[in-house]
């Protein structure tokens, strides 16, 4: 019993916090002399200007930050479908309003858009080469609620748990809950290592030398039929890694097998919580992938 209260209060949470979203959260302009000015021929402030940028639903799969731009002429109404992005990059409602120009004149605006997760809040001291920073709610689950109901009787009773997400369109519910899934999955798994890791480091206090392994010249064997153009177009997110080794190796920027194959075993022993044994798993999925 309380299984589904148990899950419910933990999903509730990682919908909430633990899913990554696309934000602008910069924007530059020379023609702003600060935050709180105006411009003629532009019916809205600079202020409100930034706050509807705030509010532009956007949709990634980003790594980091990548810029865009707006350029409009007037008159007439700037909007979201005004905004050139990276192909990376879609915005969801080209209709969300950002400006009305109200005579001829040229609006120009460099963004900058990060994804992330949690809250960005812009400081005083974050205005740079006349910039302006924007508060970020990486957060595109809205709101979530659970509720249980439970039936049966005696020792048999049952728990179903129900669960209502809103999200801000940029995934849907169901890609939410998946990804919510994946993320407490995630932060369980050192837990279920942790004997593993405790040895491993018991191992290495007695040996600090790593056991020979030609994993560079390895990999250049699968690369042999392999034409590098071909290389860029392999994600590591096809191949079934383990969520530990697949986390390192994107905090790192490895995103294509290309990337693996430009870094040495030396180079992947220096990231944070990678271990030899990884270097060797990480090989062995690699080899049986491209041996199918």
């Amino acid at each position: 019993m309380c299984q589904a209260d148990t899950i419910g209060i933990a999903m509730r949470r990682a919908l909430l916090g633990e899913i990554e979203g696309t934000c602008i959260t910069r924007a530059k302009s020379e023609k702003i002399p600060h935050e709180y000015s105006t411009i003629v021929g532009i019916q809205e402030s600079v202020h409100e200007i930034l706050m509807n940028l705030k509010e532009i639903v956007l949709r990634s799969n980003l790594y980091g930050t990548c810029g865009a731009f707006i350029c409009a002429r007037g008159p007439g109404y700037v909007t979201a479908q005004d905004i050139i992005s990276p192909p990376s990059v879609e915005i969801v409602d080209n209709t969300q309003h950002i400006a009305r120009l109200t005579e001829p004149i040229d609006l120009c605006i460099g963004l900058q858009i990060e994804r992330n997760r949690g809250y960005s809040i812009k400081r005083p001291n974050n205005f740079q080469d006349g910039s302006y920073p924007l508060d970020a709610v990486f957060m595109p689950v809205r709101n979530a609620n659970h509720s249980i109901h439970s039936y049966g009787n005696g020792n048999e009773r049952q728990e179903i748990l129900f669960l209502e997400i809103w999200t801000n369109g940029s995934l849907t519910p169901k890609e939410a809950l998946h990804e919510a899934s994946r993320n407490l999955i995630d932060l369980f798994i050192p837990f279920l290592h942790a004997e593993e890791e405790t040895l491993h480091l018991e191992y290495n206090r007695h040996k600090g030398t790593l056991p020979p392994l030609t994993f560079h010249d390895r990999l250049a064997k699968l690369r042999k039929n392999k034409k590098e153009i071909e290389l860029k177009y392999i994600f590591i997110d096809q191949f079934e890694l383990p969520p530990r080794i697949y986390n390192c190796l994107k905090r790192c920027n490895i995103h294509t097998l290309l990337d693996l194959l430009n870094k040495s075993q030396k180079d992947l022993m220096k990231i944070e919580d990678f271990r030899i044994e990884d270097v060797k798993q990480l090989l062995g999925i690699l080899e049986k992938t491209f041996h199918n």
